[in-house]
């Protein structure tokens, strides 16, 4: 309680303190604010799986770039809710230059990072993950390194709490390299991916358990079944409002997997899919690599069009807006007629030298 002298600067330098401190812990009496980062295939299904951990009775319209929602949930009664601040990125691979804009030193400390796999589309799968990852990696990590410079307790935390995911005792703590904020790696239309070969379900069902154990992250296969959903929101919710952590474990090649970050192992997983003689015909530089390379002899690389050019919105009729399509074409003309009066005084410079 506020003593008697202290002066309004006391008591909100004191409430603040308060806040900081209490950030990442429950206890406190005031709200929770969370921020989640939806990234991964282009038609994966992001949008269904955000609309129903918001319980939102919507039609999925398509991502064009990056976009906002937010959700409210309360504990319990007349406890204040919480909110969940929901990014989505569009486009597949086509806008990693839009990843910085949801990552801030603001909310760096309550981010959380779910990728979205489509099952259905193995040629694309690690490419997708590699290329959205590392260019989220390097941004949050570079966020971290901005707050450790301003509040270094809260860096240092932030690295410290991110290993609680394994037990001290857990035999591959020095073999993984866990992501910088939690994880969760989704994989999409289990329906279709079912009714696949065993063989090649079985190099993508070992290779996800790998890399999300790897990372630390949460591993859960959904489609469009209510169950499925189900239990891809309690894993999302955990992230966003705090609900308690799903300790079940479902690890059954016949079934849709289902693993909280912290719970497999190296030994559960095994090596590779692959014999020992083409394994010891590759040259990888860590086991990351090792994995990526048996994975793409398997599934070569499909090209997704890495920063490649997306459907302008301002054509897509969905968005059509008399006025503004007036203004935007009188605009284009202008642009035109620029860069041809631009394109004729370069000739006469080059002419004139």
């Amino acid at each position: 309680m506020p003593g008697a002298s202290d002066t309004l600067w006391d008591i909100a330098k004191a409430k603040v303190e308060k806040k900081e401190n209490n950030e990442g812990d429950r206890d406190g009496v005031e709200c929770w604010e969370r921020s989640i980062f939806f990234i991964g295939n282009k038609t994966g299904g992001k949008t269904t799986i955000i609309l129903r951990c918001l319980d939102r009775d919507e039609i999925p319209k398509p991502t064009l770039a990056l976009e906002y929602t937010f959700g409210r949930r309360a504990k319990g009664h007349n406890t204040p809710k919480d909110i969940a601040n929901f990014w989505e990125l569009g486009g597949g691979t086509s806008l990693l230059d839009l990843i910085p804009i949801p990552i801030t030193i603001t909310n760096i400390r309550t981010f959380a990072v779910v990728l979205v796999l489509d099952l259905s589309k193995p040629n694309e799968l690690w490419p997708t993950m590699e290329s959205l990852l590392q260019v989220t990696r390097k941004h949050v990590e570079k966020i971290i390194t901005k707050l450790g410079q301003t509040n270094p307790k809260a860096a240092t935390e932030m690295k410290q709490k991110i290993w609680n995911i394994l037990p001290k005792d857990h035999p591959d703590r020095e073999l993984i390299d866990p992501f910088p904020v939690p994880l969760v790696i989704i994989g999409s239309k289990y329906d279709l991916f079912h009714e696949f070969d065993s063989e090649i379900k079985k190099i993508i069902y070992k290779t996800l358990r790998f890399v999300s154990h790897y990372y630390g992250a949460s591993l859960v296969f959904t489609s469009k079944s209510e169950a499925l959903l189900l239990k891809a929101r309690a894993v999302i919710n955990h992230l966003a409002f705090g609900f308690d952590r799903s300790k079940s474990m479902t690890v059954d090649p016949n079934k849709p997997l289902f693993i909280p970050a912290g719970l497999d192992s190296l030994a559960q997983i095994g090596p590779p899919p692959a014999t020992d003689s083409d394994i010891g015909k590759l040259r990888a530089q860590s086991p990351m690599d090792l994995w990526k390379k048996v994975f793409e002899k398997a599934f070569p690389p499909k090209n997704i069009g890495v920063f490649k050019e997306v459907r302008d919105p301002s054509q897509d009729p969905q968005y059509a807006e008399y006025e503004v399509d007036l203004m935007r074409a009188q605009k284009n003309q202008e642009l035109e007629q620029y860069k041809r009066s631009a394109s004729k005084t370069w000739k006469e410079m080059e002419f004139d030298s």
